[in-house]
């Protein structure tokens, strides 16, 4: 686990300036450090860097940037590849010099090409140099568990695991997209390709980016919509069979995982994911696995006391905090270091905290974090199946009532929240994607747009070809929420301590299984994540896990509107608005202060905004930083 960062370019950048770049993700990888710059053809320059934490093969052998034998190709890498061994065995007219991962990517690129990655079962971001063609090659894991950024300027190309590297280079422009600020205050994230910055790209998920003379050019070699239907024509129609071998993969998957040569644990939240997950790594371990979570005194948040009860169950060595709202509130103001991109999910907030739990016994933990989106976790994914049921009688009052989305002085307005919001779900490309008409006009209002729409709403359904909207709504999760929100999180959280996260769940080989298991075998007569839940019950009593999913709280309402609120009106104070020329001054300034006073986003609009006003506050947070 590291982070890397470099560049092709014909600009004149020094090595003390690639080594500044690197530095400013020393978070990432503290245990080593290495940057270098090659003369490669078409008078270009190739600059690599990486700052290590040492995962494996803790030895000087490990350091990157890491070159062939024979000095054809040079490569830094962010992740693990979890199958090296295996892949390693094929590789036998290699000479290899270290144990790591690193010289496998290496070796098997010079036997099958950039191809190779299809190979690979792991989480990935790497960036390797091919001097005999020229080209430079970026390449993501398939689900997007590790980060990769690039800019694009001209025939220049920058690259690195976070944005504060691409920031730091010499001649970067900070102009901010404003197209993606509406989407962003709703969604509370921005999901690749897309970022903050004009001509700033993520590398989306299962891509590979080759750069060669000054162009640049993408593909997928993995991709959600294509891997789902060719294995869906393949489907396990026997359930017993499905959970053997869903069962088996997931133990396969988690043995990967803790192949380890520092300590290695487990997030454990007491739910049905992280439980699963725990309890398979307690199988495969010799002595007790160390086990975290968070607890919160406010009863309603707190699900600690189900995490002991299982960690007691299974027998593992467990460790857990309670926090109070003031640890909590003492990272606010670290957010805009750690996710230099606005991010604005604020379980983010217990997310570091339980990491910074974790790494003071480990250095990698084991997190369940897929089950919902691959097993139909979520409670949307029920709403949307009563949605998808209600959609016709939904036109109807939509063509009797003429309901826009805004709200309507007519008939419209005295129908129920619900039927209201069924009946303005017009659009053929966000079905899915239904949701409070009021917070969706304003994420739009907030940002001055000149004329032009901006979007809240992802309007790419029809290309998933799917008719149940449930099973709709779980692959659309898997390309943006998934990636874009939880692995985000995730990945800048346990980086902030410089702590190696791992996902069985979203092993390669269990997410291509787990669209061969038949829908009505997850979402099974109401029962979300059914077989998820039945495996689980095979390791631990469905006493100690049947219960509500709660989450992590996080009081945004009393912060805004208490111990933040002098510094969210310094924000959303007019004068400084116009000057930084982003969003519409007079409309934000007063919904603002109209939030403040009442806890509304207007006049008599019987909701909360705290949502948006955290999105926004973030934001703010985030420009006062870098800009």
């Amino acid at each position: 686990m590291c982070g890397i960062c470099g560049f092709v370019s014909k600009r004149d950048i020094s090595l003390t300036q690639l080594k500044d770049m690197n530095d400013t993700m020393y978070h990432r990888g503290p245990d080593d450090s290495g940057e270098e710059i090659y003369e490669i053809s078409g008078g270009y320059k190739a600059g690599f860097a990486q700052r290590r934490l040492a995962i494996m093969d803790l030895s000087a052998l490990g350091h990157q940037p890491m070159h062939s034998g024979n000095g054809r190709v040079s490569v830094v890498f962010n992740g693990e590849i979890y199958n090296f061994q295996d892949i390693r065995k094929e590789l036998s007219g290699y000479s290899f010099r270290s144990c790591c991962d690193t010289e496998v990517i290496i070796a098997a690129y010079l036997k099958w090409g950039i191809a190779c990655v299809e190979r690979f079962v792991g989480m990935y971001a790497i960036a390797l140099l091919d001097r005999e063609c020229g080209e430079v090659y970026l390449v993501r894991d398939c689900i997007g568990k590790k980060p990769l950024y690039y800019w694009l300027d001209g025939e220049n190309l920058v690259f690195a695991s976070e944005l504060k590297p691409v920031m730091s280079c010499p001649g970067f422009r900070k102009n901010i997209r404003r197209d993606v600020l509406s989407r962003y205050l709703y969604q509370q994230y921005i999901n690749a390709p897309e970022t903050i910055f004009e001509n700033v790209y993520k590398l989306e998920p299962g891509s590979i980016l080759t750069f060669s003379d000054g162009k640049a050019k993408t593909r997928k070699y993995w991709e959600i919509n294509e891997v789902y239907h060719r294995q869906i024509k393949e489907p396990v129609k026997d359930y017993s069979q499905a959970k053997r071998e869903l069962k088996e993969r997931l133990k396969k998957a988690t043995a990967y995982r803790m192949i380890s040569d520092v300590p290695l644990g487990a997030f454990l939240s007491g739910g049905y994911d992280s439980s699963l997950i725990t309890a398979i790594a307690q199988e495969h371990s010799k002595e007790p696995v160390k086990t975290f979570s968070i607890g919160f005194h406010e009863e309603k948040y707190n699900e600690a006391k189900y995490a002991k009860q299982v960690a007691e169950y299974l027998g593992t060595d467990h460790t857990e905090l309670y926090i109070d709202e003031k640890e909590m509130f003492g990272l606010v103001e670290s957010i805009p270091r750690y996710y230099d991109e606005p991010f604005a999910d604020s379980s983010q907030i217990p997310s570091m905290l339980v990491s910074a739990l974790a790494r003071e016994k480990v250095t990698v933990a084991l997190s369940g974090d897929g089950g919902d989106e691959f097993y139909c976790g979520y409670n949307i994914y029920e709403n949307v199946a009563q949605a998808q049921l209600l959609d016709i009688p939904g036109g109807l009052v939509h063509g009797i009532c003429g309901l826009p989305l805004v709200r309507n002085a007519g008939i419209g307005e005295k129908l129920p929240f619900r039927v209201k919001v069924i009946a303005q779900n017009r659009n053929k490309e966000t079905k899915t994607q239904f949701g409070a008409g009021n917070y969706i006009v304003r994420a739009k209002k907030m940002v001055k747009n000149d004329g032009k729409e901006l979007p809240c709403h992802y309007e790419t359904e029809s290309r998933y070809g799917e008719s149940r909207w449930q099973a709709r709504r779980m692959l659309l999760d898997m390309d943006t929420y998934l990636p874009g929100d939880i692995l985000c999180k995730v990945d800048r959280a346990s980086m902030k301590y410089s702590l190696e996260t791992r996902c069985p769940i979203l092993d390669k080989n269990v997410m291509e299984y787990s669209f061969r298991i038949p829908h009505g075998f997850k979402f099974h007569k109401g029962d979300k994540k059914h077989i998820l839940k039945d495996i689980a019950y095979d390791y631990i009593p469905r006493s100690l896990l049947e219960r509500p999913k709660v989450g992590f709280g996080v009081p945004l309402d009393q912060w805004l509107r208490g111990p933040l609120r002098e510094q969210l009106l310094a924000y959303s104070e007019k004068g400084y608005l116009e000057k930084q020329g982003i969003f519409d001054a007079d409309y934000v300034s007063a919904m603002i202060r109209d939030y403040i006073r009442t806890g509304d986003g207007g006049p008599a609009t019987g909701a909360n905004y705290s949502k948006l006003s955290w999105s926004f506050f973030i934001f703010e947070q985030w420009y006062q930083k870098y800009l």
